[in-house]
């Protein structure tokens, strides 16, 4: 049995007490739970994580690379500073049964510094409600001919429904690749929980906005559209967006090419397809990542996509002029609720075996999930 297993008869620790401790202290006493523990524990750090917690995480990534990297980790417990849907893919990754099994029996248990760290766009699609729009467009277009896909930001019992019903996982990065493999095996696609991923990548493909009808949960009427716009319908596209990356706008990109002669646009594909058609390049956090590493000293960009991750860029590559595309300073609030004060917190209740903030997917769910997951995987 893991050492790291919580004892039924001792008390957590009280946030209240981390509450106000200056920084310095923190981070100290982060350094020394680490040191403590070592091999046992692996921290994740989002990209978008502010960067006084980054600086603690032995990993570094987004958030399906994290929780792969997380899962070839023998490890007893991992602490996820990024958000829910996050450390629930970490949970269903690292815990598949084979992983299990040759663990004699051992989970790895993983945290949450807080649970409050949510993520709006996953916020979106609700299982009910995906449920409930995939019985109403069976009456009047065959479900057997739609590939449901969901992005990786998205719940787990929203990953599940799509592997009970023959549909796939995909990422920023390999959106195209995923739905080729979904119209290799049907003629329609319900694609959720961010329309914009989902339009611009089958935009890129040659599907015709006429094609995407966009569906609103909260309209009772086939989602607010027609059963003529249902059966002309290649991509079924949920109503949901990145806060984030919703903010961006296609005066903003005027705005720096007119200022600043010479600038790439560089943004993420979840930005609306007004940004997105005009940008210079679109690409995942990765790609954007890559691009900045790989350009010349000197280049100028401005960059649509999260704050933290912008200035960090700035910081690395002071060789190039990097911009943030908005003038209104967007991050994703979510995500900074994950601080100093709850990461040490979750790791010194860790260390006194009283783990707190645990993210266990059930079993049933998180079967699916990764049935999901792994179709996803197998494209490569």
């Amino acid at each position: 049995m893991s050492q790291l297993t919580q004892l039924s008869d001792a008390p957590s620790f009280d946030f209240k007490e981390y509450r106000g401790l200056d920084d310095k202290v923190l981070n100290l006493r982060i350094k020394a739970v680490k040191q403590n523990l070592g091999d046992r524990l692996v921290i994740l750090g989002h990209h978008y994580q502010q960067d006084g917690v980054i600086a603690h995480a032995d990993l570094r990534g987004d958030s399906l690379q994290l929780s792969q990297l997380a899962g070839e980790r023998d490890c007893d417990a991992i602490v996820f500073c990024g958000v829910h849907f996050m450390a629930e893919t970490a949970d269903i990754v690292s815990n598949t049964p084979e992983k299990i099994e040759s663990r004699d029996g051992r989970r790895v248990t993983v945290m949450l510094p807080d649970m409050a760290a949510g993520c709006s766009m996953a916020d979106m699609a609700a299982i009910n409600q995906v449920q409930d729009a995939w019985d109403d467009i069976g009456e009047v277009i065959d479900t057997n001919d739609i590939t449901p896909v969901t992005y990786i930001n998205s719940a787990a019992s929203l990953k599940a429904f799509c592997g009970r019903h023959n549909g796939i996982v995909c990422t920023s990065s390999n959106a195209d690749r995923v739905l080729r493999w979904a119209f290799e095996r049907t003629s329609r696609v319900l694609f959720f929980p961010d329309q914009h991923l989902g339009r611009n990548t089958a935009l890129a493909m040659g599907i015709e906005d006429s094609q995407m009808p966009v569906w609103n949960p909260y309209d009772d009427d086939l989602g607010g559209n027609s059963v003529q716009q249902m059966k002309d319908s290649r991509v079924i596209l949920w109503k949901g967006h990145c806060s984030v990356h919703q903010m961006f706008k296609p005066e903003h990109v005027h705005d720096f090419r007119d200022k600043h002669p010479g600038i790439k646009i560089l943004v993420h594909p979840e930005c609306p397809r007004e940004v997105n058609d005009i940008a210079d390049i679109s690409g995942s956090t990765g790609k954007i990542l890559k691009t900045v590493q790989e350009a010349p000293a000197g280049t100028k960009w401005a960059i649509g996509t999260e704050l933290h991750l912008v200035n960090r860029l700035k910081q690395e590559h002071p060789e190039q002029e990097i911009h943030f595309l908005s003038p209104v300073m967007c991050m994703c609030a979510t995500m900074y609720r994950i601080d100093l004060a709850h990461l040490c917190w979750t790791l010194e209740n860790l260390a006194a075996g009283t783990p707190v903030n645990v993210v266990r997917v059930d079993e049933e769910t998180s079967r699916w999930s990764d049935v999901a997951l792994q179709r996803m995987l197998d494209l490569g």
